[in-house]
């Protein structure tokens, strides 16, 4: 209980902060807006709104910019230290749950951490040592991470010139490994060797050099990370949070719409939406099969079924084309026994 207590003390810290701030940058940027405002209105009445401004505008002006940047920068400095209040509920509960965990199962996030902190300051051998290292786990997940850190080391020799060349050439070997997967990549890396005396950025493959793919290789590294850790790159519940941010004024539209029109019966189950909701690509987790017969999609009581002409139909709808014991496709002549069809998972 006292643990709790010493929590919740922490908690009323943060949002009596919070209540004060927000207080503070209500009164900060309306004072801000008025004085603004009062500038703005002096200069119209001056006639200098549209015109070359006087030196004592212009200071006026100036001492305007000031105290605006000064406002931001306070409410900025506030807003930080707002974060570290924050942090210290955060380690009040680490403190009194007297949780310990042991370095052994941090040690690979450590590893992970510091070999993004590598790539983001370019630095590719940590990456490659731990890639490498795993090499067989990440060619089972059709990973291509190691290829494209042997990539980027080799587009980094190019950068050099001429002088890199023969160390060019030798680091080459490593994509013998990927020969078969990438040999239209390696053929262009290896042509680009033609351009060195020149200089790679004066080249056709000026491409190579696009930064874009440091960001790329970070992503792709924390994905294959995650995946090899059993982990999903992002946190499940900031995923159901934004899915439901962007599916919940859908869902109370609807049901406004209901109620208003007294309809009854269009959604009557819990496990599913009475209407379909984009929540975009990033929400993709598996893939979903609608009975091309009913438009439904299929549930666990209803479940796709696949004739023995391949067609897949739902359950509901196989039950509805049962015609004297016998089961004719609604897509070809085939005509098969009910019992024949089976279940597929997807």
């Amino acid at each position: 209980m006292d643990q709790c207590v010493c929590v919740e003390r922490e908690l009323e810290k943060v949002l009596h902060k919070f209540l004060m701030y927000g207080q503070h940058c209500d009164r900060s940027l309306e004072e801000l807006l008025h004085y603004v405002s009062g500038l703005r209105q002096e200069l119209s009445n001056t006639g200098h709104l549209d015109s070359q401004l006087s030196a004592t505008l212009s200071l006026v002006m100036s001492q305007c910019c000031k105290k605006i940047k000064d406002t931001v920068q306070k409410l900025a400095l506030d807003h930080k230290d707002i974060h570290g209040s924050v942090s210290k509920v955060g380690k009040a509960i680490d403190r009194e749950s007297g949780i310990c965990i042991d370095l052994c199962q941090k040690e690979p996030f450590l590893e992970l951490n510091r070999i993004l902190e590598a790539l983001r300051v370019r630095d590719l051998r940590p990456a490659l040592e731990w890639a490498m290292a795993k090499r067989e786990r990440l060619l089972a997940l059709n990973s291509t991470l190691e290829f494209k850190l042997h990539r980027l080391y080799f587009i980094s020799l190019l950068t050099g010139g001429v002088i890199n060349q023969i160390e060019a050439l030798e680091y080459a070997k490593n994509f013998q490994p990927f020969a078969h997967q990438h040999q239209r990549d390696i053929q262009v890396l290896m042509g680009s060797l033609v351009y060195l005396r020149h200089g790679i950025a004066n080249s056709p493959y000026l491409h190579l050099l696009d930064s874009n793919q440091w960001a790329d290789i970070c992503d792709i590294f924390t994905r294959d990370a995650c995946a090899l850790l059993g982990l999903s790159v992002e946190s499940p519940l900031s995923v159901s949070f934004s899915a439901g941010c962007l599916a919940l004024p859908v869902l109370l539209n609807i049901k406004a719409v209901i109620e208003q029109r007294q309809c009854t019966g269009i959604w009557s189950q819990k496990d599913e939406l009475p209407i379909e909701i984009e929540l975009g690509k990033k929400c993709w987790y598996h893939s979903v099969f609608a009975c091309p017969i009913l438009r439904q999609q299929a549930t666990q009581s209803n479940p796709p079924m696949k004739l023995i002409c391949g067609h897949v139909i739902s359950r509901d709808a196989l039950n509805k084309l049962i015609n004297g014991g016998k089961l004719k496709c609604p897509y070809c002549p085939m005509e098969q026994a009910p019992s024949d069809a089976k279940q597929i998972y997807f």
